[in-house]
């Protein structure tokens, strides 16, 4: 069978991992579904193939200078930064510090050096994270509001552009090939075990025609062990690294 490419195929390959159609899985379809989510919503968390860096470009509006925040898509995971926000900031501005050290010291790029263009915009930027600083970014996803704190009034004015550095969760019916992620077919494989194995627990001890009796206990503690392994490795081989916070 091809590798998974769909929600549809995905749920297939599970349940044929799990032995049907030779053995009844008893799981119902909604449930398959709920664990399929359940592992989209873990593996777009945690393994740094579930998203990637984006960056957003926003219209500033009245509402937004009013507000003090600007929305952001469902699909966004996580901010980065905000870049400058200001018309002082814009190099399009005659009178940018930035602007006038190229204009007199870089006349001639074919025949100046870089070092002391380098060198002045590098204490620009010193001065610029000591006196001014980087504006202050609030965001939670589960709002999709990002606030900055700033002067909205005196930085900023309706049409202006904003540029958000983001990441973004990719979209699996776009990306087709998530669906045949080796780390998410063996984590779905597992929860869908599991739920499978919590159902079957209900009827624990029952009889069934020629001695036969349910044993929940056993399927669901199988999947318990493996789903917990998955989820170090994600973390061990998968996931971003953590980074350092100074300060």
């Amino acid at each position: 069978m091809s590798t998974p490419n769909s929600r549809t195929t995905l749920k297939d390959y599970c349940l044929r991992r799990l032995g049907h159609p030779v053995v009844e899985i008893n799981v119902d379809d909604d449930q398959v579904d709920d664990r399929i989510d359940d592992a989209l919503s873990f593996y777009r968390d945690y393994h740094y193939d579930g998203t990637e860096k984006d960056f957003l470009k926003h219209t500033i509006t009245t509402a937004n200078i009013t507000n003090k925040y600007i929305d952001i898509p469902s699909t966004v995971s996580g901010i980065i930064r905000v870049f400058p926000v200001g018309t002082g900031l814009n190099a399009n501005n005659l009178f940018n510090l930035r602007y006038q050290l190229t204009l007199n010291e870089v006349f001639d790029w074919s025949k100046s050096a870089f070092s002391g263009y380098y060198t002045n915009m590098e204490n620009i930027a010193l001065m610029q994270e000591i006196f001014v600083g980087q504006q202050g970014i609030r965001f939670n996803r589960h709002t999709d509001k990002l606030y900055i704190d700033m002067d909205w009034v005196s930085k900023v004015t309706a049409g202006e552009y904003l540029i958000v550095e983001c990441y973004k969760v990719l979209n699996p019916d776009t990306h087709t090939s998530v669906w045949g992620d080796w780390w998410l077919r063996q984590y779905t494989t597992q929860l869908i075990k599991r739920q499978w194995g919590e159902n079957l627990k209900k009827f624990e001890g029952m009889q069934l025609p020629g001695g036969v009796s349910f044993n929940g206990s056993a399927i669901w503690g199988e999947a318990e062990e493996e789903i917990k392994r998955l989820e170090e490795e994600i973390i061990s081989k998968f996931s971003m690294p953590v980074m350092d916070m100074i300060g």
